[in-house]
């Protein structure tokens, strides 16, 4: 046997393709072995077929089938027109126009997924009756917060003699409903008992809530508008209806957490049964 003949194996490292894919070819006379030993069933390729192997290869990464390669080699061409090339172009731009199409509905369904998978989370419980330390004032955007807490709410409770019970709970109300920025929103921080009254600081008693609807969102403020909002359509399709203002309820921030991913705050939401559900 001449050193030249390369058995199918050797044969497949060397044109880095399967073993599989070489007698597949040989069943569609793609690419036949040169010699096949009958007594040994052993099947040799020549080092020069190493080249056609090359040229399979490249026109399959072009989008060809091994039928049309097939006819390639029969008609001695070898390699496509301009022509059959351009046709590839245009086959690849449909393509990619379903696949646009096909990502954009894959991710409505993914969205539509996540949303579900969040209001699974939706739980209800009762939030007692408190008395709160109330501060009510017009902030630009929700980035404001964490400033007006420390250096304008924070500084007044303690100067009033504010005592906070553990565990703590502040809440704020967004009076007027969401808006991006101009927020008109009241922050409330549970206290032990009612202080004397301030320009900066004034004491309520909250009523118990019987019912609210509550729903855990992590990360940054900018994430609490689509939660109240996938929250309100959940309620309003399980047939609840809101009877009080939305309170978010902060338990991690920057305060505690570094990581903005982990932030938690949870929305409660005052609801009541509707009628016949």
């Amino acid at each position: 046997m001449s050193t030249n003949k390369l058995k199918i194996g050797e044969f497949s490292r060397l044109g880095r393709v399967t073993v599989r894919a070489l007698r597949h070819y040989e069943e569609i006379d793609l690419l036949v072995p040169e010699i096949v030993d009958r007594a040994t069933g052993y099947r040799y390729y020549s080092v020069s077929q190493l080249q056609k192997i090359q040229s399979i290869t490249t026109l399959k990464g072009l989008g060809y089938s091994l039928e049309e390669i097939r006819d390639l080699w029969e008609d001695d061409t070898h390699f496509p027109s301009v022509e059959s090339l351009e046709e590839k172009i245009a086959e690849c731009k449909k393509e990619l126009s379903v696949l646009k199409e096909r990502e954009r509905m894959l991710k409505a369904v993914v969205a539509s997924q996540k949303k579900l998978h969040k209001m699974e989370k939706v739980y209800f419980e009762t939030l007692p009756a408190i008395t709160v330390a109330s501060h009510r004032t017009i902030i630009p955007s929700y980035d404001a917060l964490g400033l007006l807490c420390y250096e304008v709410i924070g500084p007044e409770m303690a100067r009033l003699g504010c005592e906070c019970p553990e565990p703590g709970y502040c809440y704020t109300i967004e009076h007027g409903g969401y808006k991006p920025q101009d927020i008109d929103i009241e922050y409330c921080e549970k206290v032990s008992a009612k202080c004397t009254d301030s320009d900066i600081i004034k004491f309520k008693d909250i009523p118990e809530v019987p019912m609210a609807a509550c729903l855990k969102v992590f990360g940054t403020y900018d994430k609490l508008h689509q939660a109240y909002a996938d929250l309100f359509a959940y309620l309003e399709k399980e047939g609840y209806s809101i009877e009080g203002s939305p309170r978010a309820c902060y338990i991690d921030g920057i305060w505690n957490q570094e990581d903005p991913d982990k932030w938690l705050t949870i929305i409660q939401v005052p609801v009541t049964v509707t009628k016949g559900k």
